[in-house]
């Protein structure tokens, strides 16, 4: 059994943000989100981690930022580094808003550590929380797996996902238009780390 989300994040911190700085994928996604989004938009950003890029990238385009992090150490960094952002300690197995509360949700790899069930209802909150119109973009590892043990950044996690099409077909399924989505090579900076290939999708709810 691996480490919970927050042990790892609290003990990784600050590496973590330096680890995955390179991936450009990353902030070419946020360019993108920001020629979408109307003025001063409501956008959260679960599993936020440090702030960095995507609080800080949006905060600074003027947009209304809320980030949450299972990690009470993440929270801290990020508060630090944005602090024109909102930032809360929270789980997004139990995280709740009413519907359409938002006008972007962003999610790069909060959905890892969790159980298939897990990812399922997230995916189904994610779209629920979303405005009409209102865009969802996804981070994670695609693969075929379900609760496999693994190493990640020299930490012992567990992890389910999806292939690119079923994330596909689950968030067409939960009412989202998949606009386009992109799987990348990419070896994070850290010296425990392996290459990973990386999915990225974009995804809009009807008006």
């Amino acid at each position: 059994m691996g480490l919970s989300a927050a042990e790892v994040f609290d003990g990784l911190g600050i590496d973590y943000e330096k680890a995955f700085a390179g991936l450009t994928a990353h902030r070419e996604e946020l360019e993108w989100l920001l020629t979408e989004l109307p003025d001063n938009s409501k956008v959260l950003d679960v599993g936020c981690g440090t702030g960095r890029p995507t609080a800080e990238v949006l905060v600074a385009a003027g947009h209304d930022v809320t980030g949450c992090d299972i990690s009470p150490g993440m929270i801290e960094i990020a508060r630090n580094q944005v602090p024109r952002a909102r930032f809360e300690v929270a789980d997004l197995r139990t995280l709740s808003y009413p519907a359409e509360s938002w006008d972007a949700v962003t999610a790069f790899f909060p959905l890892l550590q969790l159980t298939r069930a897990e990812i399922d209802a997230a995916l189904v909150k994610f779209a629920d929380w979303l405005t009409p119109g209102g865009i969802f973009l996804l981070a994670t590892v695609p693969a075929d797996v379900e609760s496999l043990d693994i190493e990640f950044m020299g930490k012992p996690v567990t992890v389910s996902s999806y292939p690119p099409e079923e994330f596909t077909r689950r968030l067409t399924t939960a009412g989202l238009e998949v606009l386009h989505h992109r799987v990348v090579e990419f070896h994070p900076d850290h010296p425990h780390a392996i290459p990973e290939h990386d999915l990225f999708l974009a995804a809009r709810k009807p008006s």
